[in-house]
């Protein structure tokens, strides 16, 4: 092996030697202090908190509005005496046309004896001479925007057909329910860009004390010749850690939040004869929210460091 091998090898193994020994050193020195630490983490967290568990709250509405009894329905109403081929054959069409979630034939029989088992209706229909209720499909979308778009253009599709007598298609409440949840996004997003800048003034505040706490050292270890990559890195560190500690809290406080809730929430739904069950962020979701909080860290550490090295030099 040349001599430049070996000095490339050693330069790449001091290399590793010394992220490893400042990754260490940083989280010491964060575990020497606890209360400020854990005061910093803790900021760190709640600016996490407040829009990741807004757009899970969302999340929460949008699957609560599909799970609803109310959710849009197209009733296509069928002219009367109309042959039951034609019929069959317009639901095996439906059935392979995207954005539709079911459909289910109702006829002008089952529909009356639906009606009959109204007591206020009851004596009125006993009265009537034939049934005079069509038979009915009734189409559910699914509550994305672009099948309801294409819901109203098979709605007007299907009043083309010989069979169909009248459509009637109510998509305004849907409307409105995807604008607050687009809006709340927004919102959401909005919030959390601000959360996350007050959470880098954080980070970079503490490390700028950090900083000037070894203002001694870092400006010895200038003066030996020490690289603003190696005095840089400790801080860097001391960012990620303080950021990770962060999201790590902000996970088990969401964690224990919606479980809290989930009870409550599940017990409210039985009242209302429905399934729901309260989401939390889920594995996945926690594990995105540590690593966005632990980058947050890095780059408040990253930029504190960036801004006071460059304003001490060596006398």
């Amino acid at each position: 092996m040349s001599a430049l091998s070996l000095k490339k090898t050693a330069n790449m193994e001091a290399w590793k030697a010394h992220h490893r020994s400042s990754c260490v050193e940083s989280l010491e020195r964060i575990l020497r202090a606890p209360l400020q630490s854990l005061l910093t983490a803790l900021a760190l967290a709640i600016a996490l908190m407040l829009p990741a568990a807004l757009l899970v709250a969302l999340n929460n509405i949008a699957q609560l509005g599909e799970r609803w009894d109310a959710s849009p329905r197209l009733s296509v109403y069928l002219k009367p005496q109309m042959d039951m081929t034609a019929v069959n054959a317009l639901q095996e069409r439906l059935k392979h046309r995207s954005g539709i979630k079911g459909i289910t034939y109702i006829s002008a029989d089952d529909a009356l004896s639906k009606m009959q088992n109204l007591g206020d209706l009851a004596e009125i229909i006993q009265g009537l001479d034939r049934n005079p209720l069509p038979s009915t499909l009734i189409i559910t979308p699914l509550l994305e925007g672009e099948h309801l778009t294409g819901l109203e253009t098979l709605a007007a599709e299907l009043r083309q057909e010989p069979i169909v007598d009248q459509v009637e298609l109510d998509l305004l409440w849907v409307k409105r329910l995807e604008q607050w949840l687009r809006l709340g996004r927004q919102f959401a997003l909005g919030l959390g860009g601000l959360f996350t800048l007050g959470a880098l003034i954080v980070v970079g505040n503490t490390v700028r004390l950090s900083i000037e706490n070894r203002r001694d050292e870092i400006l010895v270890t200038q003066l030996v010749g020490g690289t603003q990559g190696y005095i840089r890195r400790p801080f860097l560190y001391t960012g990620a850690w303080y950021g990770l500690l962060g999201g790590l809290l902000a996970s088990l406080t969401l964690a224990l939040g919606f479980a809290l809730l989930r009870l409550t929430t599940e017990e409210l739904a039985a009242t209302y004869q429905t399934d729901f069950i309260l989401q939390g962020l889920g594995f996945f979701g926690s594990l995105g929210l540590i690593i966005i909080s632990s980058l947050i860290g890095l780059v408040g550490a990253w930029l504190a460091v960036g801004r006071h090295l460059s304003s001490m030099t060596p006398q």
